[in-house]
């Protein structure tokens, strides 16, 4: 067999060949763990879901988007999934709301009672420090120093260093910050969630 030329043609034919062979590689890899990862991320909603509520037997009963614009006219999305429990009582609402935070994206999921106090929360997504941002995940639930469960951001949750009501985590009071306006932003989109039961129902309001 003839040993192919060093040319500048025989080399661009070449990497052309690894380059296709390598994309139908990587695409078929992602063709078999897209399913797998989907239902992880759906598992994990749907954990989150009983969790912020309190309810291990409950249904999502709708599913409604929520817009809004923050201070500065971004305008920001919000998940609203609406619960009933196993009698058909209304449970409240799991709320989805993400804001910038001290790494990147903070995605909280906020569970609401139907007056709007807070049942519970879990971050869905952070890109916290690890020792410090990331305690957010603990630093505010039930009985802890910065415990915001039973609360309802009704007037908005503020940190104490800020005249507020609620303790920072520790050297973190940006992700604090990031972490209350998520929850309190969860709060106004759910006080603006439809009523018609019409699904993915939308709303633009002014913050």
């Amino acid at each position: 067999m003839k040993k192919l030329e060093s040319s500048l043609t025989n080399m661009a034919l070449v990497l052309t060949a690894v380059a296709v062979i390598m994309g139908a590689v990587l695409a078929f890899v992602n063709d078999m763990t897209s399913g797998p990862i989907s239902a992880q991320k759906e598992k994990t909603l749907a954990d989150g879901i009983k969790a912020v509520l309190a309810c291990n037997d409950l249904v999502v009963t709708r599913t409604d988007t929520v817009r809004q614009n923050d201070a500065k006219g971004k305008e920001l999305t919000y998940i609203i999934y609406q619960t009933q429990d196993a009698q058909g009582q209304d449970l409240g609402a799991a709320v989805e709301s993400t804001v910038g935070g001290f790494g990147g994206a903070l995605k909280v999921l906020v569970g609401f009672d139907p007056e709007g106090t807070i049942k519970g929360y879990t971050l869905l997504e952070h890109a916290e420090t690890p020792g410090l941002g990331a305690k957010a995940d603990k630093w505010f639930q039930k009985g802890e120093k910065g415990d915001i469960i039973g609360k309802s951001p009704a007037e908005p949750l503020t940190v104490s260093k800020d005249g507020g009501q609620v303790d920072a985590i520790t050297a973190s009071t940006i992700t604090s910050r990031a972490f209350l306006l998520a929850v309190n932003n969860a709060y106004s989109a759910f006080k603006a969630t439809p009523v018609d039961g019409t699904t993915g129902a939308t709303t633009h309001n002014e913050n």
